[in-house]
């Protein structure tokens, strides 16, 4: 768009359509959550009577990330895709899998590297015929985990001219595969 002020106004449509769809489909409008925003130029490559290029204004364009959660439902989401399919704007989304409650999946992941230390700390000692005794020192890697599964990539689906009102979608996600560093040293006697 070649005007910063419709591109802005193009955004606030575009979004306002989404919101709408979304309350069609049952969400609250505040379900709809920005991601990110950004208003950025457009230029275009263009010959000039020298047979050099340059970049050319060309207008502007947005990119309004937003997302949606709701439980793992293939019907919802059947739903979801038709109406976006269907809907006034065409955007391009992802569909991403994750854990209910990350923290706790944090948690018990944690709890499991350590168990998995202790284990085979025991299994060392015993074949070094030593005796673990008290942990001196525990160290965390404190990386960020990545908790999500994305089964299709980037996609914007064509208008529909199906008499449905939704896709009958059948998608199991993958397992979220995870794993984190976790170093304990015991005292030992031997």
């Amino acid at each position: 768009m070649p005007e910063y002020e419709e591109t802005l106004k193009r955004s606030s449509e575009d979004t306002e359509g989404l919101r709408t769809l979304m309350a069609e489909l049952g969400f609250a409008g505040s379900d709809l959550k920005t991601v990110s925003f950004q208003v950025d130029p457009v230029y275009e490559s263009v010959q000039d009577e020298h047979h050099n290029y340059k970049q050319q204004f060309v207008g502007y364009q947005f990119t309004h990330v937003c997302k949606v959660k709701f439980d793992s439902d293939n019907t919802l989401l059947g739903k979801v895709l038709y109406g976006l399919a269907n809907a006034s704007v065409s955007p391009q989304f992802v569909i991403g899998y994750t854990v209910k409650d990350t923290e706790e999946a944090k948690n018990a992941l944690l709890g499991k590297a350590v168990a998995d230390a202790k284990a085979k700390a025991q299994v060392l000692a015993q074949a070094a015929g030593v005796t673990l005794k008290d942990i001196q020192k525990i160290d965390y890697s404190w990386g960020e985990l990545d908790l999500e599964v994305n089964p299709m990539g980037r996609m914007t689906l064509a208008k529909s001219c199906a008499v449905a009102n939704s896709y009958d979608m059948n998608i199991e996600p993958d397992d979220i595969q995870v794993s984190d560093t976790v170093t304990v040293e015991w005292e030992i006697e031997g």
